[in-house]
């Protein structure tokens, strides 16, 4: 592992001095990028809601969604944002493993892919991930999440392969499925070996490592962060970041302020916990303003 430095704590100041790209007053949607997000099983479908609505909130230009095919029509209406398609589902509901080809044209021509969001079969996952990892971009940023981490943990080697700029964003589970244990109770150094291990950034409740040793620690989230679909839209936020053009570190730490701190606003309303994963949304864009 390479050697790690204590964190650097993230502050608006230091995100200041690590400014976003921001395209000219004259740019089209084109120039903020393109996100995809694949995921959302029959009964889960809110979870590619939450990270796609993120992705557009954090400045993404395009938003696409691939869910499974019974809900595509009801998530087109509820995003009017976004070009929406179907996937092919298992009888039991979950997105089945063989994409079709427009799916593959998509993750080609994305500038960030956002996959796991709502999926719920890992075998199917991982044949899902396989398929997009062939058929993305070369400089195209991957955010994995929720299945996509369970599918990349039975095959480590995958991101290794294809050396893509990737932002992988467990939670404790997940985490102990990538690293095959029980995490450390020291969460900068669970994050740090999983980023060593995989080769990628790794946003870990707050601490974010480097696979070159870098690590930083976001210190304002708080409790109420830990709810349903909380993940999906740091998840969302993350992918929005990349197709602008930040780089999978930068993205990360951006991100984890941008959900915290969006926490934080809610909190001074409805107290430490009770507030939604879709209102830490809405909060987004005036957080990143406000840096």
């Amino acid at each position: 592992m390479p050697n790690r430095s204590d964190p650097t704590v993230i502050t608006p100041r230091l995100l200041r001095e690590w400014p976003l790209p921001v395209p000219g007053r004259s740019a089209d949607k084109g120039a903020r990028g393109t996100v995809l997000v694949v995921g959302g099983s029959r009964f889960t479908p809110g979870a590619v809601l939450l990270a796609g609505v993120a992705a557009l909130r954090a400045g993404a230009g395009v938003l696409q969604l691939a869910v499974a095919e019974s809900t595509a029509a009801a998530l087109s209406i509820q995003v009017p944002e976004a070009l929406v398609i179907g996937l092919p589902e298992t009888q039991a509901g979950s997105v089945a493993g063989r994409p079709p080809e427009r799916l593959a044209e998509l993750a080609g021509n994305a500038r960030a892919i956002a996959i796991g969001p709502g999926l719920d079969n890992i075998e199917e996952t991982g044949t899902l991930l396989r398929a997009l990892l062939d058929a993305a971009g070369p400089d195209t940023a991957l955010v994995l999440d929720a299945y996509a981490l369970g599918a990349l943990s039975h095959d480590p080697d995958l991101l290794a392969e294809r050396e893509y700029p990737a932002v992988l964003t467990p939670n404790l589970t997940e985490a102990k499925f990538l690293l095959g244990r029980e995490p450390d109770d020291d969460l900068g150094r669970t994050a740090a070996s999983l980023a060593d291990r995989y080769g990628a950034v790794v946003s870990l409740f707050g601490h974010i490592a480097a696979p070159d040793g870098r690590t930083w620690r976001e210190e304002s989230g708080d409790a109420g962060l830990g709810t349903s679909g909380s993940g999906d839209v740091r998840a969302g936020i993350v992918a929005g970041l990349l197709s602008r053009g930040a780089d999978p570190a930068q993205a990360a730490c951006w991100g984890a302020y941008a959900h915290a701190a969006s926490g934080q606003r809610l909190a001074a309303r409805f107290g430490r916990i009770g507030f939604l994963a879709r209102e830490i949304v809405d909060g987004v864009p005036q957080t990143l303003a406000e840096i």
